[in-house]
């Protein structure tokens, strides 16, 4: 089984001089709820279906599958698509021995910007970049499935 262990941070600084890639990204949940989350996505000219599972008690780790699909089947699959269709950039950016991955949503959740990073283990050290703010790994209205039913622009409400 695939693991994917990984901390979330708000964006608190210009990251921008240190991007290295960006590409743009839609995606929707044909499922989400509190076990797992079933998910298309389109990034660039590539398509993944993607599963994942409840994240564990520290909200760092959880099971993740994902395979590649034809984006013509992945622009159908959205149509099916919970409400909510996630719209983002995703900037990529080296730092020490990992990369991190700084998403600067658009639409309904314009505003956010949320950096992650993805490690090998939940105790791994990690270089802590200046611009990364407040941790929010755990926290479940951070996570996409969450942001696609209640857009950062509805918190205040």
């Amino acid at each position: 089984m695939a693991q994917e262990i990984e901390r979330k941070f708000l964006v608190d600084g210009d990251f921008m001089p240190f991007v290295v890639s960006s590409e743009e990204i839609v995606q929707g949940y044909l499922c989400a709820d509190k076990e797992r989350t079933v998910r298309v996505r389109i990034s660039g000219a590539e398509a993944f279906l993607n599963v994942k599972s409840a994240p564990n008690a520290r909200g760092w780790s959880r099971y993740e599958f994902e395979t590649p699909i034809p984006p013509a089947d992945a622009e159908e699959m959205l149509k099916l698509c919970l409400p909510g269709v996630i719209s983002k950039v995703r900037h990529r950016i080296a730092a020490g021995n990992r990369v991190w991955e700084v998403d600067v949503f658009h639409g309904d959740s314009e505003g956010l910007i949320i950096a992650e990073i993805e490690l090998d283990s939940e105790d791994e050290p990690f270089d802590r970049p200046a611009w990364l703010g407040r941790e929010v790994t755990g926290e479940a209205k951070y996570f996409n499935a969450m942001l696609a039913q209640r857009p950062f622009r509805q918190w205040d409400e």
